[in-house]
């Protein structure tokens, strides 16, 4: 897994990208904590509402980090 920086918020994470449909993220504490669309996100219905599914902006950050070849792409047929 390597590092990748939010280009919104500046938060890092690390990520691995096995395939282009396919990535794994860890979070940490602050990134968590300072991810704009996390904290804006409102809470769904049922016992899993307060799952936070995916912040769009650092999905971009990733996918634009395999494009320039930062986060290699392990599996790398086309998508």
């Amino acid at each position: 897994m390597l590092p990748v920086r939010c280009r919104q918020c500046g938060g890092e994470v690390l990520a691995r990208k096995s395939g282009w449909l396919q990535t794994s993220v860890q979070w940490n504490a602050a990134t968590l904590a300072g991810c704009l669309e996390r904290r804006a996100a409102l809470p769904g219905p049922g016992p899993n509402g307060g799952l936070f599914t995916t912040c769009t902006a650092l999905r971009e950050s990733i996918d634009r980090a395999a494009l320039d070849g930062t986060l290699p792409v392990l599996d790398d047929d086309d998508p």
